[in-house]
């Protein structure tokens, strides 16, 4: 008889899917913060929804799931939050350097757990409360408010960073429905739920400040949608084999690969307070999946 995989193997194979998710997110927050230099964040919003939906419904249909799944409402919800949280993700990363963005965005684990405290009735410790306090000082550290650092403030834009802590929290709220959703729906329904929503809300705004693409912008915006797809996917099956901490543990390499685009492409310089900041951030994320572990999908994100 042959024998199957290996649990280490299995593991390896894991690790290897979310070391692929996080190049492919980073890959998709360059690609937004290089469009966003010609095109508004909601066009952008717009044309990655078109994408993830074209590309869901055909997977869907070549296997033939239903794509209008079973829990419609709670579809609904994930797909409005997952709007939400993208088009505040997207300003953040077109307003702030790649690495602070990115970190910031990291923040959501933390939110998840008081989330599902209040929604899902989940107990919530005090060494939750405590990573939650440390995770923000984290973002205080790197974001250095004037109102408190007064002459060693960080030049960051202020709605950007609002924008991406927004972004964190909205995204925090998916996550939340995901875990409800994932035992029961097909990964590809659940992102093309995601794609119409997406699609439909970005209209709006991307309407009212339209600028025609042209040249590399059309490649740009296809990067953006097809990066987001192979993401998702990857993630997906990385959280279907990894536990939930070490899954955690390896995504932070998406913080590298930010950092490193934002270096190689935009002369972005990393500073003290951001390896401060950023320290902060994991140390209070990986204790509190130590001990509350949670799903995680940095796209919603983003």
């Amino acid at each position: 008889a042959t024998s199957g995989p290996t649990p280490g193997a299995d593991l390896s194979r894991g690790v290897r899917y979310m070391v692929g998710s996080a190049f492919f997110f980073s890959l998709m927050s360059l690609f937004v913060k290089l469009v966003g230099q010609t095109l508004p964040s909601q066009e952008i919003v717009l044309f990655r929804g078109v994408v993830t939906l074209a590309i869901s419904y055909v997977g869907l249909r070549l296997i033939g799931v239903n794509p209008a799944g079973d829990r419609t409402r709670l579809l609904a919800l994930r797909g409005v939050l997952g709007f939400l949280a993208v088009s505040a993700f997207f300003y953040g990363v077109i307003h702030l350097p790649l690495a602070e963005a990115t970190v910031i965005h990291y923040t959501n684990p933390v939110f998840t757990t008081l989330i599902a405290a209040v929604f899902l009735s989940e107990p919530i410790r005090s060494r939750d409360a405590g990573c939650l306090v440390t995770s923000l000082v984290g973002v205080l550290l790197i974001t250095r408010p004037g109102f408190l650092f007064g002459g060693a403030s960080a030049t960051l834009d202020p709605l950007g960073v609002a924008a991406a802590v927004a972004g964190a929290i909205l995204a925090a709220g998916a996550y939340v429905v995901i875990r409800g959703l994932a035992e029961s729906e097909h990964e590809l329904v659940i992102v093309l739920w995601f794609g119409v929503i997406g699609t439909l809300g970005a209209i709006p705004g991307a309407t009212l400040a339209f600028e025609m693409p042209v040249g590399w912008v059309w490649g740009g915006l296809l990067g953006v949608g097809l990066t987001t797809h192979i993401a998702q996917l990857l993630l997906t099956r990385g959280l279907a084999i990894v536990p939930a901490g070490r899954a955690m543990t390896v995504s932070y390499i998406q913080i590298v690969f930010a950092t490193l685009w934002g270096i190689l492409f935009f002369e972005e310089r990393p500073d003290a307070w951001l390896v401060v900041g950023t320290g902060l951030i994991i140390a209070s994320t990986l204790a509190l999946r130590r001990h509350a572990p949670t799903p995680t999908e940095v796209e919603a994100a983003a």
